[in-house]
């Protein structure tokens, strides 16, 4: 366990901005991070949980308690036959895609579709990482976790984890800390059929059709890259939490008065929202379609600190130099444009700390 004081939360999150920590905890096994959590909850201090930073934004005013910055490591296959599938048991602090290149080498199907994705593998039950007609619900055995009001270890079954769109019973409170996580793979060679028009293009093949598992992870790559969705150091286009707003459900009926207030906006013989039927009835469209149709284009405010990607309207970036009221001041400018155009108010995906959208 490594303790430091002092440190910017800048350098912890990959959209770069935050102010300093008054300590910084950072534990690398379960014991560790079981322990550190109990002490700082045990001294009724502040507590953050950090991992990798990728869907976190802080107040430039930093955090006025402990961060605890979980590094813990481990990837254990408990069984693999084809049967029931690889049973693979992942510490909290495993680098995400490292998992799913690891899945990809051992013949693990599930997870090639969210090859590229930042981040740790403890976030990923707590918002349910999903692209390309994946999300980790489907490959999700148990999360095992820390629960802090119980003070005890606590383990959810999937039925239990209450998965729906970028959601989980573990977000939106700190009560549970993730442990490790156990997925059950399907043993194969080849992917989970392609479900996403644009990856199907690219792979040439068409919707349905299942390609092997490289060549599906590499397809992956190659679209996220594209659009700066792919960590790169020298690329600032990639200094964001991804995207930056999730992709809106609405009813039927708020859909038809979207469709209506499009008309009337760019014409009845203009584009037209992206309509994604949802299992209850309801209409997924897209925030990016939203942000660019509402006047907000590809690198909308440069040469500004913060600006949208030059590739992805739905990433806010940090050009450098950028502060968390910048980054906070472009994104409410396009919730607010955005909900002035079409009536619709997009939401935050990164958890923001200490501040407000």
């Amino acid at each position: 366990m490594r303790e430091q004081h002092d440190v910017p939360l800048s350098t912890l999150t990959t959209m770069r901005v935050g102010g300093p920590a008054a300590r910084v905890v950072t534990v690398s096994s379960t014991d560790e991070l079981v322990d550190a959590v109990r002490e700082v909850d045990d001294a009724d201090e502040p507590l953050l949980v950090v991992s990798g930073g990728s869907n976190l934004i802080v107040s430039d005013d930093g955090f006025e308690g402990t961060v605890v910055h979980v590094a813990t490591s481990g990837i254990t296959p408990e069984s693999a036959d084809f049967c029931g599938g690889a049973v693979v048991r992942v510490a909290a602090g495993e680098v995400w895609d490292d998992v799913v290149a690891r899945a990809v080498a051992e013949g693990w199907a599930g997870v090639e579709g969210l090859s590229g994705i930042p981040g740790l593998t403890g976030a990923t039950p707590v918002q349910n990482v999903g692209a390309y007609g994946q999300d980790v619900s489907q490959t999700i055995a148990q999360v095992r976790t820390w629960d802090r009001q119980e003070q005890a270890v606590r383990t959810f079954m999937n039925v239990d984890c209450a998965f729906t769109y970028r959601h989980s019973r573990f977000k939106g409170h700190s009560r549970y800390v993730v442990l490790d996580v156990l997925f059950q793979f399907e043993v194969a060679d080849l992917s989970r059929p392609v479900a996403y028009a644009a990856l199907a293009k690219g792979l040439g093949v068409e919707l349905g059709t299942r390609v092997p598992l490289s060549d599906a992870r590499e397809a992956v790559l190659e679209q996220r890259r594209s659009r700066g969705m792919v960590l790169d150091a020298d690329d600032p286009d990639t200094w964001s939490c991804g995207s930056f707003f999730t992709n809106p459900i609405l009813s039927r009926q708020e859909f038809d008065a979207l469709v209506e207030r499009v008309g009337e906006r760019v014409g009845w013989e203009g584009p037209t929202p992206p309509r994604f039927a949802e299992p209850d009835g309801r209409v997924k469209t897209s925030a990016a379609w939203l942000i660019e149709h509402a006047g907000f284009a590809k690198g909308f405010g440069l040469p500004a600190p913060a600006a949208l990607s030059t590739k992805h309207t739905l990433a806010v970036t940090n050009r450098g130099g950028a502060t968390t009221s910048d980054v906070l001041a472009l994104a409410r400018q396009v919730r607010d444009g955005v909900r002035d155009a079409f009536g619709v108010s997009l939401v935050n995906e990164p958890v923001l700390v200490g501040e407000q959208l």
